[in-house]
């Protein structure tokens, strides 16, 4: 969803044309980009799982729109249409941007070492917990 777009970003739903898997972006607020983080976070287990470089490629990429298009005078703003190479900001910068979209992205660019999987586990809003080992 996020390279078929003009911006490089995801809108909050598509429609896909089964015939030929197009994706269509319907008109209003479907188009918006609002920094949601579950692509990034997608994209952090699968690079920790699979080792596979695309995961923080298609994690780059997503970076790089971000910084063209969202970042603003004083944060990061979400987009109003994303089917377009030059959208309008919508003048929000939503909380869950700096505490769990952009902390997936820096874990996905950094050692596997911070934040083991093995010893943590992620809640909803991407805090690290350690993970609870009885002693039986």
């Amino acid at each position: 969803m996020y390279r078929g777009m003009a911006s490089g970003l995801s809108p909050e739903y598509v429609n896909v044309d089964v015939n030929s898997e197009a994706l269509n972006a319907p008109m209003g607020d479907a188009r918006a980009y609002i920094m949601r983080p579950e692509t990034v976070e997608t994209l952090f287990y699968m690079w920790r799982f699979t080792g596979e470089q695309k995961y923080r490629d298609w994690g780059w990429e997503i970076f790089e729109a971000i910084e063209k298009h969202c970042k603003a005078s004083e944060g990061y703003t979400g987009l109003r249409d994303v089917t377009t190479t030059h959208p309008m900001k919508d003048d929000m910068q939503q909380s869950f941007f700096l505490a769990e979209t952009l902390k997936y992205l820096y874990l996905l660019f950094s050692p596997d070492k911070y934040i083991p999987l093995d010893k943590y586990v992620f809640n909803t809003e991407a805090h690290p917990l350690s993970i609870f080992k009885p002693n039986f």
